[in-house]
């Protein structure tokens, strides 16, 4: 197994709590943002304006603006129908949803037409109003994205679009200085290829030379856009990757790079005949995978990560408060998602405060993963008893979570299935032999096993968990009970003690009444 992916590095400090009252108090109302892209339109409605929103629709229209120009660079009437029929038909649906707030923002190729202002005049008229950012506006809302979507990330985020790829420093919780807006898309590189991959990565070269900021921080680059995620669910279903979710999905440099240099020099025929490449991407795919070998050639970082957060979600982080910009992504959802469907939602916050010791010098990253473990702790509640291990292990190794990375994952889903009773066993153990170290699995079980003694202990009270402590050293775990007049039969707990003991690799177990 190899060496612990849960601290990448240490973390500025935060206040990460559980915090019950204010997750349930909390009213969503629809946030919609419009992108106008070079290739695609897209609207995406979320489900509030928060720190770790939810996709309630999501759909694109393929209106290719960046190929609609005629030969003085103007739209053509064709490319301005097809766009003007695709935002009339969103601004439609998010009527029809209920959307309280729509954001239409467009990019590269409004800004290079030379009738880009009438196209805006026609969505005027349809009652939106669309705002044309800058090419290093881009950059720095891709990197606001990846901040979005990622705990404290740094290093140098690309967001390869239709028209351009935008290049913007991290550095944790803000976008750096260096920023960059290249044209380099899927649209343009496809143009060069025509020529053949060596003509088209000498252009590539030369462009890249000239605006490419260095890479000065983390040895990390952050991939973002779907040409370059198709690129990742691509080597997903050819390594068997047990995490189809392409967030936070990472490869050692050389193998990101080698895999984008042989998908470069693909035809069409090949590239459709590669597993779980989108069919709308096909065209465009040698032109992502082109781009991104030679951005790898030229930073050379240690590993790429890619996102699924981008333009969109930098946005939509923008327009958020500095308080709740600072919340945690990951334990943001796993409250969410865990706290409004517990049988007692109160019980997370005690089980944080209940195993807040258990861990000797637990850093700050590895403290939020035990939070997210406690909020969704009730996960599976409703499931039927001999599913509940499974289920919890599956949904939460799948499910869309921002502010994790498959390390994290694997961590959580296998405290969760130990947490309802499971084993780590062989399927635990082939997911997690590339991503975690033995510690890290074994911290997973332990701290399944605790969580699942506190529930077994309390019957999912608060007060009653509040009447014990549990204290693991070198020898012994030991459950310290301080009322023992208000506890279950220490018959019924026992074995829970027990097999905590096992996963910890002590010899006794104990039930004592706490001076």
């Amino acid at each position: 197994m190899p060496e612990s992916r849960l601290d990448i590095r240490e973390t500025e400090p935060r206040v990460i709590e559980i915090e019950t009252a204010r997750v349930l108090a909390r009213r969503p109302s629809h946030f919609a943002v419009l992108d106008i892209g070079s290739n695609s339109i897209r609207l995406v409605v979320y489900d509030d304006l928060s720190r770790a929103p939810f996709p309630r629709f999501n759909e694109k229209s393929l209106a290719r603006l960046g190929a609609g120009y005629d030969a003085e660079g103007n739209f053509t009437e064709d490319a301005m129908e097809r766009a003007t029929h695709a935002v009339r038909r969103f601004a439609a649906i998010a009527q029809a949803m209920g959307v309280e707030r729509l954001d239409a923002i467009a990019t590269d190729a409004i800004r290079r037409a030379g009738n880009g202002a009438e196209l805006l005049d026609r969505f005027r008229a349809l009652g939106i109003e669309v705002r044309v950012l800058g090419g290093e506006e881009e950059a720095s809302f891709a990197g606001r994205g990846v901040i979005s979507g990622f705990f404290q990330p740094r290093g140098l985020v690309g967001d390869i679009g239709g028209g351009s790829l935008d290049v913007a420093e991290v550095l944790g919780d803000r976008v750096g200085a260096r920023k960059s807006s290249m044209p380099l898309g899927a649209l343009p590189v496809t143009r060069m290829l025509e020529d053949g991959v060596k003509a088209a990565k000498k252009e590539v070269d030369a462009i890249l030379e000239e605006g490419l900021p260095p890479l000065l921080t983390d040895p990390v680059f952050y991939a973002v856009g779907g040409g370059w995620r198709a690129l990742a669910r691509v080597h997903i279903a050819r390594t068997g990757h047990p995490i189809s979710v392409v967030h936070g999905y990472e490869l050692p440099r050389k193998v990101a790079q080698s895999l984008a240099k042989e998908i470069a020099k693909m035809d069409p025929d090949e590239i459709a005949a590669l597993d779980d490449v989108p069919s709308r991407r096909i065209d465009t795919t040698p032109a992502a995978a082109l781009v991104l070998w030679r951005v790898l050639k030229r930073l050379k970082p240690d590993r790429v990560v890619f996102s699924a957060c981008g333009l969109r979600e930098g946005w939509l982080y923008d327009q958020l408060s500095e308080e709740e910009q600072y919340r945690d992504p990951l334990l943001e959802t796993a409250m969410a998602i865990g706290l409004p469907s517990a049988r007692v939602p109160d019980f997370a916050a005690a089980l944080a405060d209940w195993t807040e010791g258990l861990f000797p010098g637990e850093t700050q990253g590895r403290r939020r993963l035990r939070l997210a473990a406690c909020a969704l702790t009730d996960l599976c509640w409703r499931d039927h008893q001999k599913i509940r291990d499974t289920e919890a292990y599956s949904r939460v190794l799948q499910f869309p979570f921002i502010g994790v990375r498959h390390a994290e994952r694997v961590f959580l889903a296998t405290v969760l299935r130990v947490r309802y009773g499971g084993k780590v066993d062989d399927v635990v153990e082939e997911a997690a032999k590339d991503l975690l170290s033995a510690s890290d699995l074994r911290r997973a079980e332990i701290l399944g096993r605790a969580l699942l003694l506190g529930h077994r202990f309390s019957a999912g009270v608060p007060d009653l968990l509040t009447k014990s402590r549990v204290r693991i050293d070198s020898e012994m775990v030991r459950l310290e009970i301080l009322d023992p007049g208000e506890v279950p039969d220490t018959d019924a707990i026992q074995s829970r003690v027990d097999k905590l003991a096992k996963s910890a690799k002590v010899s006794r177990a104990e039930i004592v009444e706490a001076d």
